[in-house]
């Protein structure tokens, strides 16, 4: 597969490709939809649950508006569709079933001839966490409907990982219940850039790590937090008991309370601890790292 690099117009060859992007309206979506909006190759749908103010999209993207709980909208979104970015739901685990059942269906019905999926490195029905589950049954719904597949299987975000450091920033502490376990942290937008990628190439029928460059524990990540941010941050690994009792007795929703305290039940069993070259092979690009993100580097232009 010939490597992408995300840059506007870039590498621009035979007929047109309509793309549709799930979850454009999020921020890893609307970051995909970015990417490949102006390449001369691709025509772009943005697929959204509610209709977006006018200057949120490129001007030259389609938008379709489509919830996932709506089949018959979710059709009429990818009619036509040559590939489709699916991003994944949100919300309670079963919801998020039932939405990516439709958006499988529907691109089944469609004969979409390539789906290139969000998942994550942790995608396992053994492991703790539930969106892991999730993620592998996603996968084998798309298998089983024969539909050609990509799967950028993603680490932990670091911008997602960056709520409990920020936490951290003030407190000096950061207390999780981590254990020993480690975590190769990715940057939102190299997931994005992974995911165009593999829509605008042909499909591999595989999974594709894509990882940071690092794999840490949490007293390493905690070390280089305090560094990049000139600040004390120490880790403290806390029971597992302890997170659950400490966050119930704050504004956080249930669901979200268990969502977490699964997820760091698979870094306790090592489930995040790669780090895999796939990134770079796919984009020609190095993955950012946990200091570049943290300090605001930016990336040479192209």
């Amino acid at each position: 597969m010939t490597a992408y690099d995300g840059a506007p117009g870039d590498e621009a060859t035979g007929a047109t490709v309509r793309i549709a992007v799930t979850g454009a309206a999020g921020r890893l979506g609307g970051r995909v939809v970015q990417l490949l909006a102006d390449r001369a190759d691709a025509d772009v749908v943005a697929m959204t649950r509610r209709k977006l103010p006018a200057e949120a999209l490129p001007p030259q993207v389609e938008v379709a508006v489509a919830d996932y709980t709506d089949p018959p909208a979710l059709r009429a979104a990818l009619k036509g569709v040559d590939t489709l970015v699916f991003i994944s739901s949100d919300g309670p685990d079963a919801q998020v079933l039932l939405h990516h059942r439709n958006v499988v269906a529907a691109a089944a019905a469609e004969r979409v001839a390539h789906v290139a999926a969000l998942s994550s490195v942790d995608a396992d029905t053994a492991s703790p966490f539930c969106y892991a589950v999730v993620n592998r049954l996603t996968e084998d719904l798309l298998l089983a409907a024969g539909i050609p597949c990509s799967f950028a299987r993603a680490s932990l975000y670091v911008e997602f990982f960056q709520a409990w450091l920020t936490e951290a920033r003030v407190t000096g502490l950061l207390r999780l219940p981590a254990a020993d376990g480690r975590i190769s942290l990715v940057a939102r937008d190299d997931v994005a850039r992974a995911l165009a990628a593999l829509a605008v190439g042909e499909p591999t029928n595989r999974h594709h790590d894509i990882t940071g460059p690092e794999s840490l524990d949490l007293a390493g990540i905690a070390s280089i937090t305090a560094d990049a941010w000139g600040t004390s941050v120490t880790y403290v690994n806390i029971p597992a008991e302890t997170y659950r009792a400490e966050t119930a007795a704050t504004s956080l929703d249930p669901w979200w309370r268990y969502a977490f305290s699964s997820m760091f039940a698979s870094v306790r069993e090592q489930r995040w601890d790669r780090v895999r070259n796939d990134y770079a092979e796919l984009t020609g690009r190095s993955p950012l790292a946990l200091r570049d993100v943290l300090s605001g580097a930016r990336r040479p232009p192209g």
